[in-house]
């Protein structure tokens, strides 16, 4: 683990961003500034997905209960959903399919009305995400410009991560099916793209505004897991993010395949 903090620490330096990382296996971590407070880009989109499920499990939402999209509702950015005609209808799950796999800033705004950025926000509490909130709506640049913005650390994503296999915080049916949205991650150039997907599992979230970078993963080999997050902000040349962001990958998938 030493090891592998030097050869990410010399990573790091070499990039033109500010970089944190946090990484944990077997209880032990690696935290580079892990405590640093980033723009979340779409990484807030893991709690969302969390509170979610955690008020399908209350019985407050149903997962196959259909929610109509207005077209004026529809915004511009990552997703899939502004450029389809005439599919206006889309169930629970799949708004939280989209939201995860493509990224759909659509989807996720329609799942912020449904499940409210309040208790959004109260779930980052119960999680005790000691540097994260949701302040706005995707591509709500109005508020961004009002200061409004939505946060969070890697440590706090790592956090999250964890909490998705938590027996105390939801039911294996609900984790699975978390799981399974996140390893259906369609995005797959940043800490994926070096890894060998026939070895190793993984399930992925990536973010991005303009000059920020993230992603973070659940790695599992042979009945380990493995917890990471990369955020970088502060850009000039978006491709040096992501291959910093790629080769901490793939320094990920050596260390879980020798420890």
């Amino acid at each position: 683990m030493e090891f592998l903090k030097e050869e990410i620490l010399r990573l790091v330096s070499q990039c033109d961003g500010r970089v944190s990382v946090r990484i944990e296996l077997n209880g032990e971590a690696i935290d580079i500034k892990g405590n640093n407070v980033y723009s979340s880009a779409s990484l807030i989109k893991i709690p969302i997905l969390l509170e979610g499920f955690r008020q399908v499990e209350a019985g407050k939402l149903q997962l196959d209960r259909v929610y109509e999209l207005k077209d004026e509702e529809k915004v511009g950015g990552a997703g899939v959903i502004q450029a389809l005609h005439g599919q206006n209808s889309y169930s629970l799950l799949d708004l939280m399919t989209l939201m995860i796999i493509v990224s759909d800033n659509t989807a996720t705004n329609r799942l912020i009305d449904i499940i409210g950025m309040d208790s959004i926000n109260s779930c980052i509490s119960s999680l005790d995400l000691k540097h994260t909130v949701i302040n706005r709506k995707m591509m709500d640049f109005i508020s961004l410009q009002q200061g409004k913005d939505n946060l969070t650390t890697a440590a706090d994503i790592v956090a999250c991560l964890r909490k998705i296999e938590d027996a105390s915080f939801l039911t294996p049916d609900s984790r699975e099916k978390i799981l399974g949205i996140l390893h259906h991650q369609q995005l797959l150039d940043k800490l994926p793209v070096l890894i060998d997907h026939k070895e190793i599992w993984i399930a992925n979230k990536t973010g991005e505004l303009p000059g920020v970078e993230h992603d973070c993963a659940i790695l599992k080999y042979k009945g380990k897991t493995l917890y990471v997050a990369v955020l970088v902000d502060q850009l000039r040349d978006k491709k040096a993010g992501r291959a910093v962001i790629s080769e901490i990958g793939k320094m990920c998938q050596v260390l879980l395949a020798t420890r």
